[in-house]
């Protein structure tokens, strides 16, 4: 390189700099102002004594339905109708398969699309041997007047009891809406990918009915305070979901001889396995910036700090950068690609003996475009072995995108904003699955978000030991879902 080659790059380099230093400094991603609304009345104690009532019902889900209470189904069921009289006077209900629940409240516009709004009331199983780690009992419900202790604190009895009280709320003030409104209930969320689930039978008897839905808002995103020294302070993040990851478990395997260990071959059935495993963790599926993942860097970037600022706010060019740095952070990868989890493997009935079958199973969880052929095809391109057995055991296809310039996700924007002005409200992908994803072929606009202020580290806690819900953060939930109603409702 010349002399002159060497200054002209230098000097482009350091314009170059300088412009994104500018754009940096002085970008301001657009900020909407929205009126201050009245505070909602909230009957906090019947709330709190409620969500721990609903609590204390062990109404877990099984993949294997003989394995179902369905006894503690009904049991929460009476526990509805004894705790919300004005709703069970005044909406239809429906029970759909075993325990599964439609409640109705007719609007006075009843040619309007309906509003839906979701929940499920199955939880998760308490883990065998860790029952006595909690600190509380974790069918409890206990409330030592900073949480509330127990299996589905957090996923999602409190969404559920605060779509209830909201609605028993607004009966008692005698507020009647425009759109018809729908309570849907699923039995078997936490089944991942059932085949024949509560919410979808839900749908599919709406569908008979001709009812197509305005919109469907379910569980999803939550308010995490954000303070990262040196990345962002002083913000709260409201991730709606607007989409969600596909699920597939893949079964993998692998054929030999066997026979005694005491003569083995130069790899034995699990050794071939293992470099099938070394393939697929080696390449991983592409990245990608898909553009709800620019819309959320690009709604973070004012909020950021330097250095991280100069690259989340020259999206346009730093995109390259930001796509590669997150894939090195197992909890942004998620959000660029689909991801690759080896949970599972089998080999040898004994220590002495050469499997004659080996077999892992893979988890995928897809991008939406990405299909479940579209992973066995990876599969069968990345791994070297061509003699490999693929068999797909479970699988969901990821979901559409809901469009984010709806009526719906405006009403869920403006009502977060209204309610703190540190909000910082973004579209995001959601991991793990929900009950929405079914209502796809009756509804375009489907957001995942549960209105409830948790830590990152009270997160962790669902489906884990000691779930457990702030007392503070149960009285807001209440009030936006009131207002929800109210607004989504109207024409």
């Amino acid at each position: 390189m010349s002399k002159k080659v060497a200054i002209a790059a230098g000097i482009a380099a350091g314009v170059a700099a300088g412009v994104t230093a500018i754009r940096a400094a002085k970008f301001v991603p657009e900020k909407k102002e929205y009126p201050e609304v009245a505070p909602e009345n909230v009957n906090v104690q019947r709330v709190l004594d409620n969500l721990s009532k609903a609590i204390s019902i062990p109404t877990v889900s099984y993949p294997e339905k003989e394995k179902v209470d369905f006894e503690q189904f009904k049991k929460f069921h009476e526990f509805l109708e004894e705790a919300y009289p004005l709703i069970h006077k005044n909406l239809t209900k429906e029970v759909v398969l075993e325990a599964s629940l439609i409640y109705k409240w007719e609007g006075t516009k009843s040619d309007l699309d309906p509003i839906a709004l979701l929940a499920h009331q199955d939880v998760v199983p308490i883990s065998a041997g860790t029952e006595g780690d909690w600190t509380n009992p974790p069918f409890s419900g206990y409330n030592d007047g900073e949480f509330i202790w127990g299996r589905g604190a957090l996923d999602m009895k409190n969404h559920l009891i605060a779509v209830m009280e909201a609605v028993e709320t607004l009966l008692e003030e005698g507020f009647k809406p425009e759109r018809d409104v729908y309570l849907l209930f699923g039995q078997d969320e936490e089944v991942v990918a059932s085949g024949n689930g509560g919410a979808k039978n839900i749908m599919r008897l709406l569908q008979e009915r001709g009812i197509h839905l305005d919109s469907v808002i379910d569980e999803g995103g939550a308010i995490i305070p954000l303070d990262v020294k040196g990345i962002i302070q002083n913000k709260e993040l409201i991730g709606v979901g607007i989409a969600e990851k596909g699920y597939t478990d893949i079964e993998i395997t692998v054929t030999a001889k066997g026979g005694h260990s005491s003569q083995p071959p130069v790899h034995s059935a699990l050794g071939e396995l293992a470099e099938v495993i070394r393939d697929l963790e080696g390449n991983q599926f592409k990245a990608e910036l898909m553009p709800f993942a620019r819309h959320m860097i690009t709604s973070l970037a004012q909020s950021c700090t330097y250095p991280l600022r100069l690259f989340t706010c020259n999206l346009p060019y730093m995109g390259p950068i930001v796509k590669y740095g997150m894939t090195k952070i197992p909890f942004t990868a998620c959000f660029v690609r689909t991801t690759t989890a080896v949970t599972m493997a089998e080999g040898s009935p004994a220590a002495n003996v050469l499997p004659q079958k080996a077999s892992v199973v893979v988890n995928f969880r897809q991008m939406p475009g990405t299909t479940v052929d579209d992973l066995v095809a990876h599969i069968r391109k990345v791994c070297r072995n061509k003699k490999i057995e693929i068999k797909v055991l479970k699988a969901k296809e990821a979901s559409k995108f809901s469009p984010t310039d709806s009526r719906a996700f405006g009403i869920i924007e403006e009502l977060c904003c209204q309610d703190n002005k540190n909000a910082v409200v973004v579209p995001y992908l959601v991991m793990g699955g929900t009950d929405a994803c079914y209502y796809e072929p009756i509804c375009e606009n489907i957001f995942r978000y549960s209105p409830y202020k948790v830590s990152v580290e009270l997160l962790r806690c669902t489906h884990a030991t000691n779930e457990r819900i702030p007392v503070s953060a149960v009285e807001p939930a209440v009030a936006f879902f009131k207002k929800y109603v109210r607004k989504a409702s109207a024409e």
